[in-house]
């Protein structure tokens, strides 16, 4: 099989979870949104969800946003360059970043934003990984957009890891105070057209897992997310209306003892066409200690990693794909 090459779209190969059960607390459903929520995570950490309440004019709305931000010209996108944010906020140029070792940057740029903290915030004062204020462009409605979005956003990925909790056992509010204060990344991306010509091996996004919690990613209806399975290869993730795809980062493979996967995926352009696609990076509360699970020990069995926060984790991971 070529190298960007994967296995045809199989609506099997990725579960549909619908979590609206989840969402309107009934017991029963929570067990059974639960259920599937674990089956998920202990193969492939990837999955769908629908029902997830968020609606359709808001997630167009942010679409809309990133098609006019990365159709500004080159100097306006600039004026936002995340080399003038000490918090990584703003715009990421082309080929910035290289996800997957060894091979050509990636093909794609970007924009983040996150948990927007004045400065004279204790947490940015301190200068914590990743707090501090949003770079926004001059834009009408860019920033309302995404504002709405991610505000939205934060509130499902609490919803999700309350669904995790279950499926791991655990009282569903295991996790509040990993969702209190919890700090999220909202990044636009746009991947131009694979060039004619590319360089071996070059992407879209090179093969990688996610740093931090879970990602809820919301996808255009282009395509090129491809999934690894142990068992066949390279799967792809095709869009599917109405719904996100959920995938767990490493943070929640090092809580579970490596139990619930953290699993490698890549976006392969090869359609001719642009992309645009919105990863929600959920990371909790970066003060938050992460340690095995209580539920993911077996006896006799040692934890794989040793206790780390939230911010020390992400920063290490941070320092792996970019130049600092």
């Amino acid at each position: 099989m070529p190298p960007n090459s994967a296995q045809k779209p199989d609506r099997s190969a990725l579960p549909v979870i619908d979590i609206a059960g989840l969402r309107r607390g009934d017991r029963d459903d929570c067990i059974a949104v639960a259920a599937q929520l674990r089956a998920a995570c202990l193969d492939k950490g990837f999955f769908y969800i629908s029902g997830h309440g968020i609606a359709a004019d808001t997630i167009a709305a942010v679409f809309a946003a990133s098609r006019e931000f990365f159709a500004l010209p080159e100097q306006d996108k600039l004026a936002v360059h995340m080399q003038r944010s000490f918090c990584n906020r703003g715009y990421e140029p082309l080929r910035a970043q290289t996800l997957e070792a060894g091979t050509p940057p990636d093909l794609k740029e970007g924009f983040y934003s996150g948990n927007d903290l004045p400065l004279g915030d204790p947490r940015v004062v301190a200068r914590q990984f990743n707090q501090g204020p949003n770079q926004w462009p001059v834009l009408l409605g860019f920033r309302e957009a995404l504002e709405s979005y991610f505000s939205q956003m934060l509130e499902l990925a609490a919803v999700v890891m309350q669904g995790l909790a279950l499926s791991l056992r655990l009282a569903p509010n295991h996790f509040d105070a990993f969702c209190t204060d919890a700090m999220a990344t909202l990044r636009l991306l746009h991947y131009p057209p694979q060039p004619a010509n590319p360089e071996p091996g070059e992407k879209g996004c090179g093969a990688h897992t996610d740093f931090g919690g879970i990602t809820l990613l919301a996808q255009d209806d282009v395509g090129g997310l491809q999934v690894w399975d142990a068992r066949a290869g390279w799967i792809h993730a095709p869009p599917l209306p109405g719904t996100f795809v959920v995938n767990l980062g490493d943070m929640i493979a090092r809580w579970t003892n490596d139990r619930y996967r953290s699993t490698l995926h890549r976006v392969v352009t090869i359609s001719g066409r642009e992309r645009y696609s919105i990863p929600f990076f959920y990371s909790g509360n970066p003060g938050h200690t992460v340690s095995c699970l209580p539920t993911c020990l077996d006896a006799g069995e040692a934890p794989h990693y040793p206790p780390i926060t939230v911010g020390a984790h992400l920063a290490g991971m941070y320092r792996q794909t970019y130049a600092i």
